[in-house]
């Protein structure tokens, strides 16, 4: 297998950013290419690049990893116009929410010699820009490979090596709908709900702000950068509105059984939920 040891980061936001910092700290040699001065001189500062620049053409030739940190969109149109520097061998990633909109596009666009590899670190914070960079995020989560007729053995052992050496933890293989479903329940909803929840009504919510940590730790997850979620949300919007659809149905259980005073029906929906919670805590555990 391929020793990787120098990789360039195109997009030194929080999750390119903390791979940066993470993959300087065990040795390898770490380009960063970012649009804003700013990301560049901070990750220069915190000593989690060697070089930067806001194109990448003079890393990409002499890269043996490349991972683009870019909203979804952005990847094609990047592959399209600096594909041609990327040296043949290149492992080529990515760090993007879903897959099965652009996974076709991408490998069309991949140059000769090169693989593209779609990956989905699952790890970040809501917050944006390097200054939130921090490779604690990365220790001990989950990172998702998505497999596709175009995979390689080689690829996913190059990956593999390389998250785990920086401090993923499980690494699992899956396929772009499965990925993409499960994202649309895991994740996407979620963050739906929270900003549904914190938009209800302003008196709720005023009077919610009282309350202490709960409703902060709850609503936490609504404060989302607007651009890549709107993206996400509809790059995956079949999946997202099934899922949403499912949460509809659940909530309107339990509405009726409060408006009809069924205390059964109430608890019966608890019981049901306490008990998947604990199965989820098992499956964990047994990990």
């Amino acid at each position: 297998m391929k020793e990787d040891k120098v990789i360039t980061i195109v997009g030194l936001g929080v999750v390119g950013g903390s791979y940066a910092i993470a993959l300087s700290k065990k040795g390898y040699t770490v380009y960063g290419v970012n649009r804003s001065k700013e990301g560049l001189d901070l990750a220069l500062q915190a000593g989690a690049i060697k070089e930067g620049a806001h194109t990448p053409e003079k890393f990409f030739e002499k890269s043996d990893i490349i991972i683009i940190a870019l909203y979804p969109n952005q990847i094609i149109d990047y592959l399209e116009k600096y594909g041609k520097y990327i040296k043949k061998g290149c492992l080529i990633s990515d760090v993007a929410g879903i897959k099965s909109m652009f996974v076709d596009k991408i490998n069309a666009n991949v140059p000769d010699g090169c693989e593209f590899l779609f990956c989905h670190p699952m790890a970040g914070r809501e917050k944006r820009g390097f200054k939130y960079a921090d490779d604690k995020v990365l220790q001990g989560a989950n990172f998702l490979i998505v497999k596709t007729e175009n995979t390689s053995e080689d690829a996913i052992c190059r990956m593999t090596k390389l998250v785990k050496d920086i401090g993923f933890g499980n690494v699992r293989i899956t396929d772009a709908a499965t990925h993409d479903k499960v994202i649309a329940y895991t994740s996407q909803l979620p963050h739906a709900i929270a900003v549904s929840l914190i938009n209800s009504d302003d008196e709720n919510s005023e009077t919610a702000s009282y309350i202490g940590d709960s409703y902060r730790d709850l609503t936490r997850i609504a404060n989302i950068n607007e651009d890549l979620w709107s993206e996400l949300f509809m790059g995956n919007k079949q999946n997202l509105l099934h899922s949403i659809t499912s949460f509809e149905n659940q909530l309107s259980l339990l509405k009726k059984a409060v408006e009809d005073n069924d205390d059964k029906t109430l608890k019966e929906l608890f019981v049901k939920s306490t008990a998947r919670r604990i199965g989820l805590e098992k499956k964990k555990s047994d990990k």
